[in-house]
């Protein structure tokens, strides 16, 4: 359900951008899925934390996990088909191998992490079809949507370096995440784009399903499933998402596939997967 809700996402993101600026879609989204968690933490009788120093960890977590990243998407859609764009989602294991060797160095580089991220560019330049010039997609777009992919690599380490050890539930922690992005992007999409004039249906839906479902439930989902099974398996959900975003491109947008796009994304997650398995102990 994870893998459906995440996939289809970016089927939404492009809906939304038919009828609203994409920093408006982003503040949708997450607009509506704090709306989801703050519900939730009612619910649990939690509380949001205190601390003026964790709150400030959470406004960079924020900001690199959501308000970033969301926007970037956003933007990259409209140049780029949703199917690419999730596929880009699937180099985000990739982008967080190559950080952690410099930032956390309990993470010490292996053989099969280099094979795994050189597997992975591999991957990316068949999607693009390299050997064509890139012709066929929009490298704007398609940077944006790779840059949105490295940033929750990025707010990943971050968040592991400067909240794991806060004391508060992961609920507590996403609800002020989503509720701290929220507000920067209240601020910011006034800035990068004009009011809507209009509240058109399908836009309208189409980012109250990414927020409410595809951040807020999702979260949610999340959450339960780490505590189910724990992190590593919960991880799997990275490679089916990009199987559902191509399926829901080209089966409900009308998208073009090429062979070398399935191709592609099957080397890219083939690749990730190098990164995140560990060898078997004798």
């Amino acid at each position: 359900m994870l893998s459906l809700i995440w996939g289809f996402s970016f089927l939404f993101i492009k809906l939304g951008t038919d009828g609203f600026a994409p920093p408006y879609v982003s503040f949708g989204r997450m607009f509506f899925g704090t709306a989801v968690l703050l519900v939730a933490l009612v619910v649990g009788r939690q509380r949001l934390p205190r601390a003026p120093r964790t709150w400030g960890h959470i406004a960079v977590a924020a900001f690199l996990l959501n308000t970033l990243p969301f926007t970037l998407f956003a933007y990259s859609e409209l140049t780029i088909s949703s199917t690419l764009a999730g596929i880009c989602n699937a180099t985000t294991p990739l982008w967080g191998m190559l950080l952690s060797l410099v930032a956390l160095s309990e993470d010490r580089p292996t053989r099969r992490r280099f094979a795994g991220l050189g597997l992975g560019f591999v991957g990316v330049l068949t999607v693009l079809g390299a050997w064509q010039g890139f012709s066929g997609q929009d490298p704007a777009g398609t940077l944006m949507a790779l840059v949105a992919s490295a940033s929750y690599a990025v707010g990943w380490i971050y968040v592991r370096r400067t909240l794991s050890g806060s004391g508060h539930s992961n609920l507590t922690l996403s609800s002020s995440q989503l509720l701290t992005g929220t507000v920067q992007l209240a601020v910011a999409a006034p800035l990068l784009a004009p009011l809507p004039h209009s509240l058109p249906v399908v836009p309208l839906l189409a980012v109250f399903a990414l927020g409410a479902l595809g951040t807020g439930l999702a979260f949610l989902l999340q959450f339960g499933l780490v505590a189910e099974v724990g992190p590593t398996t919960a991880t799997l959900t990275t490679y089916f998402i990009p199987v559902v975003a191509t399926a829901a491109g080209v089966a409900l947008l009308g998208e073009r596939l090429t062979w070398n796009t399935p191709v592609g994304a099957l080397i890219v997650l083939a690749g990730a997967a190098l990164t995140q398995s560990r060898p078997r102990k004798s």
